[in-house]
């Protein structure tokens, strides 16, 4: 008897929130990840921000250890309904989970140095990492439009460093450092990523249960062993309305990602990253109404700076494609004029 393919190995359908909407037209399937997204993943940054406005700020790897433990609950969850077996080596994963405490963790711990809006600015230049990664490890050439891209990320990334420097009393170098960390680990995960499914065609469901919770035993001893998950529980034992908020927040991530994953495979990456980056825009402007901090000028235009830089990268891709795609369409036009007109 024939195994109905799953979700991620060649299944055809759409799955929105575990709802089948394969149905709906394109534009419907748009509107509701589209919407989904800014819900999930605002609620995800407003809970953010306002754990850490809270006195939250020096357990940003014990909010990691909850995160990663609620992705895991969940994913184990999913993984039960779903009765999908695990394909990709334990050795692959455990590199993996290492890459995601570091993503994930670090992009925490970056808060107590950095004021939210800064975290996501450096958060959406994941592009300078993976070209200066590409050119030491794999000895890649770019295109000059990749350079162009990187530089106006650059000078954008430099003009709100210094603004918030300026105009920020809690601006710490140590975070930009600390987010740094955070950006080479996003690189390296993303071709790492897909290396994987291309190798082993899992399912999404199978890579977020054992990535996460193996991250959450790597955490778990670590910080036991500092001594922070002791410090974090102690705080949160005298504060536990965080857990409650930590348990949203983490909700919000888990289904965002899906959300994403989703919208990138009905729409394409360059739907998805726009969506995303329009987000993030929508995020830092929620941040400044809701949270008190200084704000300046130089914020908007080194954020400009950085969005012109990120859809130079997307036109730069996708201008690759176009020679390939017009030659595909000019063979097809001459293979239907041999075909009957039935239109």
């Amino acid at each position: 008897m024939a195994q109905k393919p799953l979700l991620g190995q060649g299944s055809e359908n759409v799955e929105f929130l575990w709802f089948n909407i394969s149905h709906l037209n394109k534009t419907t399937q748009f509107f509701l990840c589209t919407a989904a997204v800014f819900v999930f993943y605002l609620i995800y940054g407003y809970l953010q921000e306002y754990m850490f406005a809270s006195g939250f700020k020096p357990y940003g790897w014990y909010l990691t250890l909850l995160q990663f433990g609620c992705y895991s609950i969940l994913g184990f969850i999913e993984l039960k309904c779903r009765r999908i077996e695990r394909i990709i080596p334990l050795t692959m994963y455990s590199i993996l989970a290492a890459l995601s405490v570091g993503t994930i963790g670090f992009s925490n711990f970056s808060l107590k140095y950095l004021n939210y809006p800064t975290q996501v600015i450096f958060k959406s230049c994941k592009l300078i990492p993976v070209m200066i990664g590409g050119i030491l490890i794999q000895k890649k050439q770019y295109r000059l439009i990749d350079y162009m891209a990187s530089g106006l990320m650059c000078l954008g990334l430099i003009a709100f460093t210094l603004a918030d420097s300026q105009v920020s009393p809690d601006f710490n170098i140590l975070g930009v450092m600390v987010i740094s960390c955070a950006l080479a680990c996003d690189a390296v995960i993303g071709n790492f990523q897909e290396k994987i499914i291309k190798k082993h065609n899992a399912t999404n469901c199978e890579m977020i249960f054992f990535s996460y919770f193996i991250g959450f035993l790597y955490l778990a001893v670590i910080l036991t062993a500092t001594g922070d998950v002791f410090s974090g529980f102690s705080y949160c034992y005298q504060y536990p309305s965080i857990y409650v908020s930590a348990i949203l927040f983490s909700v919000a991530g888990y289904l965002g990602i899906g959300i994403i994953l989703t919208l990138v495979r009905t729409c394409g990456a360059l739907t998805a990253v726009t969506v995303t980056t329009f987000r993030k825009a929508v995020s830092i402007v929620i941040s400044f109404i809701f949270f008190q901090k200084p704000f300046t000028l130089n914020y908007l235009w080194a954020s400009l700076l950085i969005i012109a830089g990120i859809y130079i990268n997307i036109f730069a891709k996708t201008s690759i494609k176009m020679p390939s795609l017009l030659s595909m369409l000019r063979r097809r036009r001459v293979k239907e004029k041999d075909l009957p007109d039935i239109v």
